[in-house]
């Protein structure tokens, strides 16, 4: 079981590395940043680069596991973010995790477009990252890669020497649909999600669990029909997009966690406390989380 931490790149440096560096002596297993060109109602404030911010992260801190959470082809390549991550993980001596994902209708899917050009469809979204995930891991694993798909190509991209992790960095894949669980059972060595998004304003706790307990089935068919057991899957809950309110008290928490591990989830993450936003908390207990909040768990 782990708890961990997602910070929104919304600091200057000289005040995030603070941040960064108070997430690693609180004691959280990872930390985790958005990888998106702007991001709702954050839009008119600071954002910054989910790969620079991480690299700057990874050399203030020592032992916490870095990652994001998520990547999507709305507006990257595999070979350029082969190179970068296989920099970042050797800046980081081995402590990436890559959360991928089809992405969303956000300004990530429109900020490259040209006027009046539609974002991509659900469905075209998936076939994207049907060929881009594929290709990442190739190009992560081998030293040379040509290839020519519908989407994308590389010809002779290099990635010498590779990941400091072998026989590369993990994926963590964000997937409820079953194109993409197929994607997270066939490479992931993760498996995301944040819940089900039509519970989030009028759904209940149980029936969060209720939705949550049928995607981990449905991960587990999708497993099964790639012949892939998803048992040994690391599963991890995005918190702050389902009925539940865990910061709101050391013991809601706890009740959440307990009830999230025993439907078999391994990572629970919560969004760093930001003040005056959907994502403010009481930076007290949040710190009582994250020092003590395991313990009550047995």
């Amino acid at each position: 079981m782990h708890v961990s931490t997602l910070i929104l790149p919304i600091h200057r440096w000289n005040e995030g590395r603070k941040v960064w560096q108070r997430a690693e002596d609180l004691g959280f297993h990872a930390a985790y940043t958005y990888d998106h060109l702007a991001w709702r109602i954050f839009r008119d404030g600071p954002w910054f680069g989910a790969i620079p911010t991480l690299t700057a992260a990874a050399a203030a801190t020592e032992r916490m596991r870095l990652g994001t959470l998520i990547t999507s082809p709305n507006f990257r390549h595999p070979v350029t973010l082969a190179k970068d991550l296989i920099t970042l993980d050797d800046v980081s001596g081995g402590r990436i995790t890559l959360g991928i994902g089809a992405g969303g209708n956000g300004f990530d899917a429109t900020t490259l477009r040209r006027t009046g050009e539609p974002p991509w469809t659900p469905r075209e979204r998936a076939d994207h990252l049907d060929e881009f995930v594929p290709l990442l891991d190739q190009l992560l694993r081998e030293p040379s890669v040509t290839y020519e798909g519908e989407f994308y190509a590389a010809n002779e991209a290099r990635n010498i020497p590779g990941c400091v992790q072998r026989p590369r960095l993990p994926f963590a894949v964000a997937a409820t649909g079953p194109r993409g669980q197929k994607l997270a059972a066939r490479y992931g060595q993760g498996w995301v999600t944040t819940g089900d998004p039509k519970l989030f304003g009028t759904g209940t706790p149980v029936q969060s669990v209720a939705a949550l307990r049928r995607q981990l089935d449905a991960l587990a068919a999708a497993g099964a029909a790639v012949g892939r057991d998803t048992a040994g899957l690391d599963k991890i809950l995005l918190t702050g997009f389902t009925p539940d309110r865990p910061l709101d008290s050391f013991d809601a928490f706890v009740d959440f966690a307990g009830t999230h591990f025993a439907l078999g989830f391994t990572e629970i993450v919560l969004h760093w406390p930001v003040p005056e936003s959907v994502f403010a908390a009481d930076e007290k207990v949040f710190e009582r989380i994250a020092t003590e909040g395991l313990a009550q768990l047995g």
